[in-house]
């Protein structure tokens, strides 16, 4: 796409494109965490060693190895000590993303009903929602420490009912030179300003691997959580079965639909936002007006030049991101749905027409509608979940929630002598004489006896 510039011609950053012309690679699974077999390699090797595999992966890939690997909770407690006194508005959003961010998970937790209902007469059936016992947090900590993160993962997890909760991020060199364990800062302060005691000085495949089997310092869990980069996310992918996880996370997108009462300035920053997470995250637009994408892309290149993130936002402007001009919002919300994007933001009027977009689209991992709705509120400090699905993903799952946290059983009660029961019972012996199960047979009839 070109537009003038001085009197030139010039090359606009993000490209613009007809949705006729939208290419079906787009709407395919991006994989940029195929099968690494150092990862398999890493987790035989801590299954099998344990402490002395994690320390010596340690030596190799971190800023630091420390021999013991629990970070005491006193030194949680000054990290936290230290935000409150040198960055009190950093610790108070904290509390404050921490607060709202429980306060929905409890509401979710709410949903989740147990109950029993006769279905017919002496059959009682049931369900009952049981929080898992251990869960593992993983919270990455290279080029962005994410303090959020902390925050996400936990407040579910406590909201759940969690009897135990540890968190494994990478090592980090202790300033007082001691080799004690230590770790970012702000993580630490979070852990302990969201209540997690137990907190481990260990990154990577390997701490996966750590939360996974158990070590003699790290206990084993039932589920893990968390983001992270691709030997991460080909960790849990190897583990689950043995643990349950949340989901395999891939590079971060966003979808915004947004029509001509969209503000260039707002949208633009938006996609940046997402842009800005790595070299390869996905900012989408699709508008039915020109004149605004011709705005937007206009003013990515003016916001661009200030942001000190550039580089690894320009790269990903230029190679995945891109504003698809539609013939109408139900062709962009078409679009989006076949997309199925991590973050899907409605930059419209409130409206009849928005409040149509809004019930045509539902392939989205969290919904942010109306222009004030900024994608970047659900990452900090909305009380939803930052954890979301990637990579069309959100076709058939959610983001993080309690239901992570939570084992959905079923039961069953019964009372023979009555009429539902009985034929419950002689149901199952037909059934089990057609499987040739004869044993399933008999053990309904029995009942009947």
């Amino acid at each position: 796409m070109k537009a003038a510039k001085n009197g030139e011609e010039a090359i606009l950053m993000i490209r613009i494109q007809k949705a006729d012309e939208v290419e079906e690679e787009f709407f395919c699974t991006r994989n940029f965490g195929e099968s690494i077999e150092s990862v398999r390699d890493i987790l035989r090797n801590v299954k099998l060693r344990k402490d002395e595999a994690l320390r010596e992966y340690s030596k190799k890939f971190d800023l630091a190895s420390p021999y013991n690997l629990k970070i005491p909770e006193e030194t949680l407690k000054t990290a936290a000590e230290k935000m409150h006194s040198e960055n009190p508005k950093l610790y108070d959003s904290l509390c404050y993303s921490r607060d709202l961010a429980v306060r929905f998970a409890k509401r979710q937790r709410e949903s989740f009903d147990d109950f029993e209902i006769e279905l017919e007469p002496g059959i009682f059936t049931g369900q009952k929602n049981i929080p898992v016992e251990k869960a593992g947090l993983y919270v990455p900590a290279g080029r962005f420490p994410l303090v959020s993160t902390v925050v996400m993962t936990s407040s579910p997890a406590i909201a759940a009912g969690v009897n135990e909760i540890i968190l494994c991020t990478p090592p980090r060199k202790n300033p007082d030179g001691s080799g004690k364990p230590y770790a970012d800062e702000n993580i630490m302060a979070a852990s302990y300003i969201c209540g997690i005691k137990e907190v481990f000085a260990c990154g990577g495949s390997q701490a996966i691997a750590a939360m996974a089997f158990g070590t003699e310092s790290i206990p084993a869990v039932d589920v893990i959580v968390g983001p992270g980069n691709k030997y991460v996310a080909e960790a849990k992918r190897l583990v689950y079965g043995t643990v349950g996880i949340d989901m395999i996370a891939g590079p971060t997108e966003v979808f915004i639909i947004a029509d001509k009462t969209a503000n260039p300035v707002w949208v633009a920053a938006d996609l940046l936002a997402q842009a800005e997470h790595d070299v390869v995250a996905q900012p989408v637009m699709a508008t039915d007006s020109m004149e605004l994408a011709e705005k937007v892309s206009k003013e990515i290149e003016k916001q661009l030049e200030s942001l000190p993130t550039k580089a690894t936002a320009e790269q990903s402007i230029n190679t995945f991101g891109r504003i698809i001009v539609t013939e109408n919002l139900e062709q962009a919300a078409e679009l989006a749905n076949k997309k199925a994007p991590e973050h899907l933001e409605l930059a419209l009027d409130s409206s009849l027409e928005r409040e149509k977009i809004q019930s045509l689209v539902h392939n989205y991992g969290s919904l942010f509608i109306g222009h004030g709705a900024a994608e970047v509120f659900g990452d900090y400090a909305a009380g939803l979940n930052h954890t979301l699905p990637t990579s069309g993903s959100a076709r058939f799952t959610g983001g993080l929630s309690v239901r992570s946290f939570i084992k959905t059983v079923t039961t069953l009660r019964t009372d023979n002598t009555k009429s539902g029961a009985k034929k419950s019972a002689e149901s199952a012996g037909y059934l089990g004489d057609a499987e040739g199960l004869a044993a399933h047979a008999k053990a309904a009839r029995l009942r009947l006896e």
